[in-house]
């Protein structure tokens, strides 16, 4: 699957344009409606060595907004919200790809411009003793931890933004 634009949400949004890791870059859309993570379930998706999505369940599917065909080929990525700084997710690389276990709190951007917030565990799945691709589960997040970091993150992206 090709990574479009997202389309223009009916309700009010800030539109950023996202410059991924791979290279490839698109227009998201995000809003401030935020969708709770819903009690009792998990969010589950295995992706490849490059992070593009093999499996999701049906938790994944339904808080993402995606249709399960428009998420598994798709770049893991699709879901990064713009509150996001990069650093975050170098840590998550730097320890699947190093065969280690990573946790840690993410906001998602769901196809409509919404959000939700996710305590995520993600582990390399190791074959024959290669890795060849990673599981992340998710569950709810603690609010209080959340409340803490957004003021972090919104550090680390002021950093990544400022001229070297």
């Amino acid at each position: 699957m090709g990574l479009t634009d997202m389309v223009l949400p009916p309700v009010p949004s800030q539109m950023t344009r996202l410059t991924y890791t791979d290279g490839t870059s698109r227009t998201v859309y995000a809003t401030d409606v935020e969708v709770p993570f819903p009690e009792g379930r998990l969010i589950v998706s295995r992706t490849d060595l490059k992070g593009i999505i093999t499996h999701a369940n049906d938790a994944f599917v339904e808080m993402s907004g995606y249709q399960r065909d428009d998420l598994i080929g798709a770049p893991h990525h699709i879901l990064r919200h713009p509150d996001m700084p990069k650093l975050a997710f170098k840590s998550l690389w730097d320890d699947v790809s190093a065969g280690k276990k990573w946790h840690g709190y993410v906001k998602n951007l769901r196809k409509d411009g919404a959000y939700y917030w996710v305590y995520a565990t993600a582990v390399p799945n190791i074959r024959n003793g290669e890795i060849v691709g990673y599981t992340s589960v998710r569950r709810k997040p603690s609010r209080t931890r959340i409340n803490e970091l957004i003021s972090v993150y919104r550090q680390w992206l002021d950093a990544e933004k400022a001229p070297s």
